[in-house]
């Protein structure tokens, strides 16, 4: 049984600001890569398919992580902290809007093939 959790970070730029947030958004990801409990961390940009609906979240952290206290102490570090209280929280950050969900795969039993 595995206990880890799988998140999307999901973000709406300000008017005319995507591009600045994306370059903001990347700096995170090589210090956060090289935390305990960091499985995946990786910035993605939303692309018209034919098979995807688009929305006002055109950027997107997909976080795994190996269970969710590592998950937590991500959100406790500073350059985390730092750039929520002054890109999302804050009247002049980059952020106009932020939606952060968690997913379990709590119950998935890895050790059965799914494809046989």
């Amino acid at each position: 049984m595995s206990s880890r959790v799988f998140v999307l970070a999901q973000f709406k730029p300000k008017p005319g600001k995507e591009a600045e947030l994306f370059e903001v958004l990347k700096a995170l990801e090589p210090d956060s890569l090289r935390e305990q409990g960091c499985l995946q961390y990786i910035l993605t940009r939303q692309i018209d398919h034919p098979s995807a609906t688009r929305n006002e979240y055109p950027i997107v952290f997909n976080e795994i992580w190996t269970d969710g206290e590592s998950w937590a102490a991500h959100g406790r570090r500073q350059q985390i902290q730092h750039f929520f209280n002054s890109q999302v929280v804050a009247e002049d950050g980059l952020v106009a809007d932020a939606i952060v969900t968690a997913y379990s795969d709590e119950g998935y039993n890895y050790d059965v093939p799914v494809f046989e």
